[in-house]
């Protein structure tokens, strides 16, 4: 989970989060909302995929990237479990 937060403290990769909460995307759609460079993009898209919070699948000659929940749950359960401590004081 570690990586998964320090993924998350960039707003950069938290944008790229929001876009594919919409839909999945490829590369070239995701570098189109963002004013810097294509291998900036991939540089994040790697970050965020090595931390568990996308993955990503070839449809032809396109990787499409889209969100994995299986982390965004155990962050939750985490949280959760955090504020259940909190309320046993």
């Amino acid at each position: 989970m570690g990586d998964a937060f320090k993924a998350l403290s960039d707003p950069t990769r938290r944008k790229i989060l929001e876009l594919l909460q919409e839909k999945p995307l490829n590369a070239g759609e995701i570098a189109d909302y963002f004013q810097i460079t294509k291998p900036s993009i991939s540089h994040h898209l790697s970050i965020l995929k090595n931390s568990g919070l996308i993955i990503d699948e070839r449809q032809g000659q396109n990787i499409v990237y889209s969100i994995d929940m299986t982390v965004f749950q155990d962050m939750m359960k985490w949280f959760m479990n955090f504020m259940d401590m909190g309320d046993k004081k």
